[in-house]
């Protein structure tokens, strides 16, 4: 498992905060931190986050029971955080670079966003909705 137990947490409902991803997933494991990336400028989720394990194996733990499951209404999609050209921490989506920056200063399109099947979607990379607010 890449990135050291950081797990990509995808399809995440708006009502979904730090602590009920916390409860989700720390009956796997200690967490050394989690994450719901926010909207800089309305503080709304924009539907992915990221849970941090101390150990990889309860990560990897983590990552096969929770794939797929339903989380506060919502199949979640989870994924190791540094595969594939993903979202990562030190990484790429794509050719743009998220790693240690903060999420505040770029923006994905519009829409519905939902991860899955043909990736990042409605208004996202695959249509072309990528702007840079700098």
């Amino acid at each position: 498992m890449s990135d050291e137990g950081k797990l990509f947490i995808g399809g995440l409902s708006f009502e979904t905060n730090e602590d009920s991803l916390a409860a989700a997933f720390g009956k796997y494991g200690t967490i050394e931190k989690v994450d719901v990336i926010r909207d800089k400028e309305t503080g709304r989720s924009r539907g992915f986050g990221f849970v941090k394990y101390d150990n990889v194996e309860d990560a990897k733990d983590a990552l096969d029971a929770m794939n797929g499951k339903t989380l506060d209404g919502r199949a979640i999609r989870v994924d190791e955080a540094g595969k594939g050209g993903r979202f990562n921490s030190g990484g790429s989506y794509g050719d743009r670079s998220y790693g240690d920056r903060s999420y505040g200063d770029r923006s994905f399109g519009g829409g519905d966003r939902s991860f899955g099947g043909g990736g990042y979607r409605s208004g996202g990379y695959s249509s072309g909705g990528y702007r840079d607010n700098r």
